[in-house]
């Protein structure tokens, strides 16, 4: 891999027990920006993640056992060592998985934001005293952590996923066993080398690679000494995990598939509006759970918008994240882009109109044009599917009643987004909308101090804020008699 100063952060075996796991099998990770092989990473094997949960189940009670102090400590050495080296774990990120390296950049200090958050966090993690029902009586509620913690996380955040997750689990006393997805395993390993440098006891934090996703994710979520799965993904696997997590009735959270609306009301700042739908639709070229999904732009100002939109939209540079001044990098795979654009043809057929973009993008084999679509309706294929690229659809919508419909016209509710002027409306709307989040006037909305999660099929579950630590913890209510005597 290219310009990596702390050579030991470009790992090729899974971490187990707190040691590197080698294997005969090998596969191969390409950088999407070139299709040239970077590395072979080593595949565990389903052998590998029995002994990752094995490793994690040894070790449950004596992290379990320590202070939140004691964790604390240990999570803040690995947040520190995670920023002083962020250059690096942001290029290995922009090499395998193809965001700009700026951005790439912006995942790693996100990702450690959770790491500085709970390791304070988990100093606060609060039981109760409950007025009892007898003088001789007295009602406690504690919290304790829940187990062994197995994760599937998703390619397009191959860090930030990882650490937003670990970090609630072992600030709550958990040891935690990931399986990263295979395009994008280096940086996860990468997270390893970092956690042991950190002082993350073995066992603790485990990091398994290989290719069957089928079969290491039926062993993780079926595994009876897994006490707690949680999953980001698209919806449709998720249901897999859930169903197959029943079987040992596991507590489980899902972080699933989004059609985030971005309503543009007649009264909005159109310049922030368009600051915002740029800022929240292109980043990591369209492919995140919470981009905005379907531009929902009030009659009076849809002209106006959409003009504004394209010229903000010229003005982007797309390219290989390695390169300077890039602004969106490419697909993560071919297959990918020829889906978003099989989504754009099936919605010209259906009536829309290309306004900019709608092609691939010569910067390369997996790269497509930043787009725009008006003349969109909530029916056609680009507005009912999650898009995963760079593409807007605009619709236009009558009146404020009309807008919230639409908006919440979908199976999915993670993530909304809109931008008005009127305080009245904020709460309206901000109430009305059928989503987890809601980002007013703002088109960035994620931060470690927030609960981050969704509704309906989008999943459930909430990582980050003071929420984030109840995932990874059961209540235990003890009642004690015989005070009085």
């Amino acid at each position: 891999m290219e310009a990596i100063q702390y050579s030991s952060l470009v790992k090729t075996q899974s971490y187990i027990n707190g040691g590197w796991h080698s294997s005969n099998q090998r596969f191969p990770i390409f950088n999407p920006a070139n299709q040239r092989c970077l590395l072979e990473v080593e595949d565990c094997g389903l052998l590998g993640v029995e002994q990752a949960i094995e490793a994690a189940k040894a070790a449950q009670k004596s992290w379990a056992a320590k202070s939140a102090n004691e964790r604390g400590s240990l999570l803040r050495a690995w947040y520190q060592l995670i920023l002083q080296h962020q250059d690096d774990l942001a290029r290995i990120l922009t090499q395998e998985q193809g965001k700009p390296f700026a951005e790439a950049k912006g995942e790693i200090g996100y990702g450690a934001a959770f790491l500085d958050w709970f390791a304070e966090e988990g100093k606060r993690c609060y039981g109760d005293v409950i007025p009892a029902p007898a003088g001789d009586k007295r009602i406690i509620v504690v919290k304790q952590p829940v187990g062994v913690v197995a994760a599937v996380t998703p390619w397009n955040f191959p860090n930030a996923m990882i650490a937003r997750k670990a970090a609630a689990a072992l600030a709550a006393g958990c040891c935690f066993v990931v399986r990263p997805a295979q395009l994008t395993p280096i940086s996860a390993l990468a997270l390893a080398q970092l956690a042991d440098d950190a002082g993350i006891p073995p066992g603790v934090f485990n990091v398994v690679v290989g290719e069957d996703a089928k079969g290491m994710g039926k062993v993780l979520t079926e595994s009876p000494d897994v006490a707690k799965f949680t999953f980001t993904g698209s919806t449709a696997v998720g249901k897999q995990l859930i169903a197959q997590c029943a079987s040992t009735v596991k507590k489980v959270s899902m972080e699933l598939g989004g059609n985030a609306p971005f309503v543009v009301f007649d009264d909005a700042d159109i310049d922030a509006a368009v600051q915002g739908a740029i800022a929240s639709k292109y980043r990591n070229a369209g492919q995140t759970c919470v981009c905005a999904n379907r531009f929902l732009v009030q009659k009076g100002v849809y002209q106006q918008f959409s003009e504004k939109f394209a010229e903000a939209l010229s003005k982007l540079k797309v390219g290989d994240g390695m390169q300077a001044n890039i602004d969106i990098g490419p697909m993560i795979s071919e297959q990918a882009k020829d889906t978003v654009h099989q989504l754009v043809t099936q919605s010209i057929d259906a009536g829309a109109k290309v306004l900019c973009g709608g092609q691939a993008n010569e910067a390369g084999q997996q790269f497509y044009q930043p787009t725009i679509m008006t003349d969109v309706s909530n029916d056609m294929p680009i507005a009912k599917n999650e898009i995963f690229g760079p593409v807007a659809p605009l619709i236009m919508f009558e009146d404020e009643q009309q807008g919230i419909e639409l908006a919440n016209d979908t199976e999915y509710g993670l993530a909304a987004y809109f931008y008005t002027r009127d305080i009245g409306r904020v709460w309206r709307v901000g109430e009305a909308l059928e989503y987890g989040m809601v980002g007013i006037n703002e088109g960035i909305i994620s931060n470690a101090a927030a609960p981050f999660g969704g509704i309906k099929q989008s999943g459930n579950g909430r990582e980050g804020s003071h929420y984030g630590l109840d995932d990874y913890t059961e209540i235990k209510y003890l009642c004690m008699g015989g005070v009085n005597s």
